[in-house]
Order: C-alpha cells, then sequence, then structure tokens
C-alpha cells in the first residue's frame, strides 16, 4: 500500500449540510430545524447545563468542604530513593532529579523525606528537608543544602 492509495474507511467523512440555500440543497425551507421553537429561531437554543428550568444537577448535589488556596504543593521525595538511583558525590538538584525522571512539575517546591538509609556522599540542594534526612545525608558525608 502506497500513501495515493490511501482512503478514508467509509461512512467517516459525511459532507456537510449548507442551511438555508434551497430546495436543492436538500433541505430547503426550514433547514432541517423543523417547524416552531426556540432551536429554530436564530440565535435560539439553551446554555450548557440548562435542564428546562428544572434545578440543575449541579445545583442539586450538596457542596462539601473547601479549597485551601494558601496551602502548598510540596513534590516529596525519601532519601533511600536518592541512594539508590544517584552515584557517590553527585550533585543532586531540580535538574537532576527532571533529568532522571524521579519529578516531573516541582509545584512548589522538593522535599526529602528521611525514609531509606543513605550510603553515598550527595550534595543535595532542594527546597525543603525533614530532620531525619538532614541528618543521615550529612551523616553520609554529604551536603543538605536549602535553596
Amino acid at each position: 500500500m502506497q500513501l495515493g492509495q490511501l482512503k478514508p474507511t467509509p461512512g467517516s467523512k459525511v459532507k456537510a449540510w449548507r442551511k438555508g440555500r434551497g430546495h436543492g440543497s436538500g433541505n430547503g425551507k426550514l433547514a432541517g430545524r423543523g417547524r416552531d421553537g426556540q432551536k429554530s429561531r436564530s440565535g435560539g437554543g439553551t446554555r450548557p447545563l440548562f435542564e428546562g428550568g428544572q434545578l440543575p444537577l449541579f445545583r442539586r448535589l450538596p457542596k462539601r468542604g473547601f479549597t485551601n488556596r494558601n496551602s502548598l504543593e510540596i513534590v516529596t521525595l525519601n532519601v533511600g530513593l536518592l541512594n539508590e538511583i544517584f552515584d557517590d558525590g553527585t550533585v543532586v538538584d531540580i535538574a537532576a532529579l527532571k533529568s532522571k525522571g524521579l519529578v516531573s512539575n516541582t509545584r512548589d517546591g522538593v522535599k526529602i523525606l528521611g525514609q531509606g538509609e543513605v550510603t553515598k556522599k550527595l550534595d543535595v540542594k532542594v527546597n525543603y528537608y525533614s530532620e531525619s534526612a538532614k541528618e543521615k545525608i550529612e551523616a553520609a558525608g554529604g551536603k543538605a543544602e536549602v535553596i
């Protein structure tokens, strides 16, 4: 098969109606809109989610809780994961975390947590640390620097 022989699946390409173009178009007189009513008029129709005057679904459902606009979305990683992925003496910053695929979107910052063991000397530069993570990194001979 070649590019010149490709054709769309039968039925997938439907010719658009040309409304309001007389009887020869196959939709003359009322242009496929029916005889009367709101949808037959120009500019007629209803807004999205309108249910004909019935109380709409989004107003019938209960509203629960709230969203705190002042909260921070912090991405967390454990020191054990850093120990597995990075080599001894590596500088671990946000760019390095992104290149290894550990973080895609840093949101409001990156925090290192203390689960796992650190045996390698790592120079870590992120936004936040837990106390145990900071102690483990420094005990292994590395540096935990806040940026």
